[in-house]
């Protein structure tokens, strides 16, 4: 999806709102406001609100399967590829938490293309889950739930813009600090 100047302007200032008074409590009215434009205006550059809604979920689902083909793609030992997959994962996340924030948050409020999006959603998911049972099957390791691991993991790396939001050390200390919980509080002390 390839947006004009304009329409990257609108899709600036709405995360900002959509962050600030959520999806459901931000309004047209709002945006305009923001943007210093008639409300009428804002139609000539998008169709409704829930279009930005889209731009946003569709936008950075894009960036998290683009990166999970480059691991896929990659031709490294099963464990460096699930730490490769979680460093991809979270570096969609730590450059762009806000737009996670509103994408983990707000997508059930998506009307038009929610079943497309739920279906993207379980597309990813479903690819993750292949990864990391390959993974699991080439290193010898005991998966008990492929699903539950996977959503386990994903529900970690989606969240954890929190972290980086809060805290004050380092991006690559918190990502590392994420890394081994996940590697080493599902593996066990296997390092």
């Amino acid at each position: 999806m390839e947006l004009k100047e304009k329409q990257k302007k609108i899709l600036e200032v709405a995360i900002e709102l959509f962050k600030e008074k959520g999806y459901v409590g931000s309004s047209v009215r709002d945006l305009a406001t923001k943007l210093n434009i008639k409300a009428a205006s804002l139609y000539a550059h998008i169709r409704s609100k829930e279009e930005i809604l889209e731009w946003i979920c569709f936008g950075i689902a894009q960036d998290f399967f683009v990166e999970l083909q480059a691991v896929k793609n990659t031709e490294i030992a099963p464990k460096e590829k699930l730490n490769l997959l979680i460093d991809k994962h979270l570096s969609v996340v730590l450059k762009n938490p806000d737009v996670t924030h509103i994408y983990s948050n707000e997508w059930k409020h998506l009307e038009e293309r929610l079943s497309e999006f739920v279906e993207l959603r379980k597309k990813y998911q479903l690819e993750v889950e292949q990864l990391i049972s390959e993974i699991y099957k080439a290193e010898n390791w005991e998966l008990k739930s492929p699903v539950f691991t996977t959503r386990f993991i994903l529900h970690t790396l989606n969240n954890s813009y929190f972290w980086f939001k809060r805290n004050t050390e380092s991006t690559i200390e918190i990502t590392n600090e994420i890394r081994d919980k996940i590697l080493y509080g599902l593996l066990g002390n296997q390092k």
